[in-house]
């Protein structure tokens, strides 16, 4: 048998996955705006924030732009007007509407953006029934992660629009979720010895390119806390008054919580005598023994003070956290679309509970390049290397991640003030 007779079950194999991947994914984005209006899909709450119809059209764009006019012969654009409207960050690929000026696209319409992405998805069909280069698989692959990614920004700025609105409506049905009635036991901090250690993806399946490449890190000795910091915890750091003690925050978070007025999570407010919080679920009491979520770096970082820890860094969260399974976690397809508390939603074995899940766990490490990183040649290259600048890192995912998405070696990343995100915390100190 011949070397290239050899190979092709295993490229037949990849063309399978990406197509099923690819068919799975489109559908599920499909699916998150069933029942949203027009108006739900347009309006942008901030500058921050997309509608999402943008991330529809969006992640439909990246197909069209990066695979199908370089690689499909005779692909016919859906609208050649597209390119600007839904063009995100790439400035090698032109000139692209201003992002803060987004939910001024009344049209196209929402009817029409979905024309759109049947238009490219029965064009990505052909190009996979095609025998496409490697080259265009790998970016369709990419480009099935991206809209994952996208998938769970659509959650999340839906929420945030939604909370603008007085009559807070929700995304699903609002039944009251159920809330844990026991008290939550005290957080255990777990030992973990470190040493010299590998980091970053492991080349094996898909990853984004700022997980690799692999290379070692000294970790000293360290202690990880077993679960994620709670609700209840956090009143407690608001009741002592976290949020005026200036010894407590970094210079910029404590410019930030005066300027904009912060004294709890956001979505929090004062109902009678008992907190609430906006959710996609609509308003619903705060879970005392959930975890915290829509806190910022800056809150993360001072209630880690406050409470005599601090923030683990991104290697020690991922040298805790290997071999566990992400299959775990708490993710958006459990339909709760809120964090629920650790004891009540894990049967795993291990020590550690909600490392993957429930909320996105800010680190005090800095997104920056690992050591011989180098960005993709072309439009592609500007994905993750352009924004290692002025984020932070943030591991684990969230309860409104798409399932299966998640990987020891993700790395989600955002600026310090971002408090949107289903972005919680998890204490760390040395041993």
């Amino acid at each position: 048998m011949s070397v290239k007779q050899a190979s092709l079950p295993s490229v037949a194999q990849r063309i399978n996955h990406v197509a099923l991947l690819f068919d799975a994914v489109r559908r599920s984005s499909v699916r998150l705006v069933a029942g949203l209006s027009d108006a739900d899909a347009t309006v942008q709450s901030m500058p921050d924030a997309s509608p999402a119809k943008w991330h529809l059209a969006h992640t439909t764009w990246f197909f069209e732009a990066m695979v199908l006019v370089p690689s499909l012969p005779g692909y016919r654009v859906f609208d050649a007007r597209f390119h600007h409207l839904f063009n995100s960050y790439y400035e090698t690929l032109g000139a692209r509407h201003p992002r803060p000026r987004r939910g001024m696209l009344t049209r196209p319409s929402l009817d029409d953006v979905l024309a759109y992405r049947c238009h490219v998805d029965d064009a990505l069909a052909r190009l996979l029934r095609a025998d496409p280069e490697v080259s265009a698989l790998a970016l369709v692959e990419l480009g099935c992660h991206h809209e994952q990614q996208h998938q769970e920004l659509l959650l999340t700025d839906l929420l945030h629009l939604f909370a603008q609105n007085p009559l807070q409506p929700a995304y699903k049905a609002p039944e009251p979720l159920p809330v844990q009635s026991s008290p939550i036991s005290d957080s255990i901090d777990l030992a973990f010895a470190g040493g010299l250690l590998e980091f970053g993806h492991d080349g094996q399946g898909f990853a984004f390119d700022c997980e690799g490449p692999r290379h070692r890190v000294w970790l000293e000795p360290f202690q990880l806390a077993n679960r994620l910091v709670t609700n209840g915890e956090w009143m407690q750091f608001m009741h002592d008054g976290g949020y005026r003690d200036p010894l407590l925050w970094l210079s910029e978070g404590w410019a930030r919580i005066n300027a904009d007025g912060w004294a709890t999570p956001l979505y929090w407010e004062r109902r009678d005598d008992a907190w609430w919080t906006m959710s996609l679920r609509g308003a619903q009491l705060v879970d005392a023994a959930a975890p915290v979520c829509h806190v910022s770096y800056y809150e993360a970082d001072a209630f880690a003070r406050w409470s005599g820890r601090r923030l683990p860094t991104e290697f020690e969260w991922e040298h805790a956290a290997r071999g566990l399974a992400p299959d775990e976690g708490h993710y958006a397809d459990s339909g709760r679309l809120r964090p629920r508390a650790a004891e009540a939603s894990y049967s795993s074995s291990s020590p550690l509970q909600q490392m993957f899940g429930d909320v996105w766990e800010w680190t005090g490490s800095a997104f920056t390049a690992y050591p011989r990183f180098k960005p993709a040649e072309g439009a592609v290259g500007e994905y993750n290397g352009k924004f290692m600048s002025g984020q932070y890192v943030l591991r684990g995912g969230s309860c409104v991640s798409p399932p299966n998405h998640l990987r020891l070696s993700y790395r989600n990343f955002f600026p310090p003030e971002a408090r949107w995100q289903f972005s919680g915390l998890r204490l760390a100190k040395d041993a």
